[in-house]
């Protein structure tokens, strides 16, 4: 497997230079990278921040053309590739993604890159004499949540997945893959560890490190995945009320700026040294009215057309290319910079996802009263009539249909949420069916990838491929 092959020297580069750059090399001694990395906490730290930066670089995190942004956003129907030729692509659409799909392969690779590199430093500060216990506690808490959101788009893209939690190479080369319920087990105890011992305050000031709520905010999801109603509202009640940090903000536009306060996390782009200020997916997504020719991606049109004309988000959150007669995602609005300070930082969690789980657990639950409420702060934010004044008595099944629909409205264009919301609501068979002659149920889950399979023989395949 090719992230256990390989150890970055990622982890040593915020020490040596100011590039942020990814070189692969053979494996070293282990102690003599904990020796180097976690001999202070000056380093210690560099090494956490080393893989932050790694997230913005990774091709599953990073909004570009290989990220689950992208490819979960093609098959959950919200974006189309204008280039139909350009097949590797058109494969997660038509959902006839073929197991030698490089960009499937990338997904994989990057996303146990960054479980290796988070495996690697919990084990330095693991056996680290000289850290003080403090800041080894936080960022033991950083690198387990890191771990686990990884492994939280593994799964829900893969199913059964290997669960690797060490760095050792003989070892982790030939494992084969874990039930989805062990890795929702690991998930889980990797957050909860986190929620314990993380801040509540952001470790720079910068919402590009995570705290308590960044973990509490997607323990809240993976409960909501789980189906326990209870838990998810628990959790999401506690981000939502108790941290005093966040707020669904007025004005839309304001929602994806640099530490916004809807942000719970985000990703700078200060990951790729230096060279641009521009979020990937504000780069890949807007269609600039000058350089269109650039253009990969837009806005499925029958999706855009389901957006109330008055919705703030049409409005704020769309944009429009008369050139292309094409609409694209509009969320951040910054094509191409290199000027600090940084405008937009990637946003990977926020307050307004919350609300929308909360709104689902609570109506799962019959509390409909309420659930309507935390959808109708979504609503009004949107500008669009609320449901307590136009339909109070909306039964369980129509509102559990509202929030999955909002849910698609506001979440558009972020980490594949649509996608997901389809697999787990056993909803997708009714929406691809219908429209795709490729559709098979099987497709809900991605290929494991036949490169990896090639070196690993205890690798299994997913059904349909």
């Amino acid at each position: 497997m090719k992230p256990i092959r390989y150890i970055t020297i990622l982890l040593l580069l915020p020490l040596l230079f100011s590039c942020e750059d990814l070189i692969e090399v053979n494996p070293p001694e282990d102690k003599l990278i904990q020796d180097v990395v976690f001999d202070s906490d000056e380093t210690a730290t560099s090494a956490m921040d080393g893989i932050y930066n790694q997230l913005f670089l990774a091709e599953f995190s990073s909004g570009q053309r290989s990220s689950v942004t992208v490819l979960s956003g093609l098959s959950g129907d919200n974006i189309k590739f204008i280039n139909p030729n350009t097949s590797t692509a058109m494969q997660f659409e038509q959902h006839e993604i073929l197991p030698d799909n490089n960009r499937n392969l990338e997904i994989w690779a990057s996303a146990y890159n960054v479980i290796y590199m988070s495996n690697s430093l919990l084990k330095g500060l693991q056996e680290s004499g000289n850290i003080s216990l403090e800041l080894k506690a936080q960022l033991e808490g950083e690198a387990r949540f890191v771990r686990a959101f990884t492994y939280f788009y593994l799964t829900n893209m893969y199913g059964d997945v290997p669960l690797i939690l060490s760095i050792n190479y003989e070892e982790n080369q030939l494992v084969s893959r874990n039930y989805s319920s062990e890795v929702y087990d690991a998930i889980i105890e990797d957050l909860k560890i986190a929620g314990d011992i993380l801040s509540p305050e952001y470790r720079t000031g910068e919402r590009t490190r995570v705290n308590k709520y960044a973990s509490l905010a997607l323990l809240s999801r993976v409960y909501l995945y789980l189906e326990d109603w209870q838990m998810a509202e628990t959790i999401s009640s506690e981000v939502i009320n108790e941290s005093g940090t966040y707020e669904l903000l007025d004005d839309p536009n304001l929602v994806f700026l640099a530490n916004s306060r809807e942000a719970i996390w985000q990703i700078s782009p200060i990951g790729a040294g230096g060279s641009i200020t521009q979020t990937n997916e504000g780069s890949l997504f807007i269609i600039d009215p000058i350089f269109s020719f650039f253009a990969s991606f837009k806005l499925n049109e029958a999706f855009v057309e389901k957006f109330e004309e008055q919705d703030n988000r049409l409005l704020n959150w769309v944009g429009y290319n008369e050139g292309m007669n094409a609409s694209f995602p509009y969320k951040y609005k910054v094509w191409s910079s290199n000027e600090f300070p940084i405008l937009e930082y990637s946003m990977v969690l926020r307050l307004a996802e919350q609300y929308l789980i909360r709104a689902e657990a609570r109506a799962e639950q019959g509390n409909l009263t309420e659930a309507i409420n935390d959808l109708d702060a979504i609503r009004s934010r949107a500008g669009l009539d609320l449901i307590t004044d136009t339909n109070s008595e909306i039964s369980q099944e129509d509102l559990l249909s509202a929030i999955l629909n909002e849910r698609r409205m506001e979440l558009f264009a972020e980490w594949g949420h649509r996608w997901f919301d389809l697999k787990r609501t056993e909803k997708a068979n009714a929406v691809f069916g219908p429209v795709n002659p490729y559709w098979e149920p099987t497709d809900v889950l991605y290929p494991v990838p036949e490169d990896e399979r090639s070196k690993n023989s205890n690798l299994s395949q997913n059904p349909g491929y």
